[in-house]
């Protein structure tokens, strides 16, 4: 399973399964868990731990020291979940001292081509990377959101759940839940009616989260007085309430 041009370090562990193609270097204190298919010319460094059922395409490079001049050498890590597919030329660092320490990616995630992850970034399940997508250091993604090809997001910048920016996206500010936003610099564009329709949200919980958006960010209302509007919607719609405690507990400021 391991081609004979590989480079595997004898500390590497390999589920026994596990493909490895030509010319792909594995180095010491890399962890691959069952059912991974690694492709050609992929590099992985450790420390890093990867789960299972992961498709590494070429030219990839997974668990690189970050790209912080303030890195010294201080062990910290990559770990990455289980049936990622994670496409041509992808970057993932590890972490830093300064940050967690770690860099993680969860499952079911898809990283298109050029997809890079900085140092102390950590990625939810179920998200999409459209092509060179990039997260500066520190950046939160949640669970189903989508970044549209060419989208850029500032360091310690959080992506709620369910999001979707549009091509090209310079995001500067949190993204609440739910939310669209687009441009550069990103502006909001409403809920991300489309994609809770497919992920078989309830047309009732649409209104109400459009609703909290005109609300907590078109109205530029004082936040207690906004809060206090919702209040029936936030007792009613969990993901409302949600919607509203992210735009309240965000200490960069989000994006309108």
């Amino acid at each position: 399973m391991i081609h004979s041009t590989a480079i595997v370090d004898s500390s590497a562990s390999l589920a026994g399964d596990v493909e490895v193609g030509p010319y792909s270097i594995i180095g010491a204190g890399v962890e691959i868990d069952s059912g991974c298919r690694i492709a050609p010319h992929v590099v992985i460094r450790g420390p890093i731990k990867i789960g299972k059922n992961n498709q590494i395409f070429q030219f990839s490079s997974l668990g690189e020291v970050p790209q912080d001049l303030k890195y010294k050498g201080e062990d910290t890590q990559v770990i990455i979940g289980d049936d990622n597919i994670i496409r041509e030329s992808v970057t993932i660092n590890r972490g830093t001292a300064e940050g967690e320490g770690v860099t993680v990616v969860g499952d079911h995630n898809l990283l298109m081509a050029y997809t890079h992850v900085a140092h102390d970034c950590h990625i939810g399940h179920h998200t999409v990377f459209a092509n060179s997508s990039s997260l500066a250091g520190h950046v939160r993604v949640g669970d189903y959101a989508v970044l549209g090809g060419f989208t850029l997001v500032h360091q310690f910048t959080e992506i709620g759940e369910h999001s979707f920016s549009g091509m090209g996206s310079a995001i500067n500010r949190d993204v609440p839940p739910y939310m669209t936003v687009a441009g550069n610099y990103a502006m909001a564009y409403g809920i991300n009616k489309t994609g809770l329709k497919r992920r078989g949200f309830s047309q009732s919980t649409i209104r109400a989260l459009h609703k909290a958006y005109r609300v907590m960010i078109k109205s530029h209302l004082p936040r207690e007085e906004a809060t206090s509007q919702l209040k029936d919607l936030i007792e009613d719609h969990p993901e409302v309430e949600r919607f509203v405690s992210f735009i309240l507990s965000s200490t960069r400021g989000v994006v309108r």
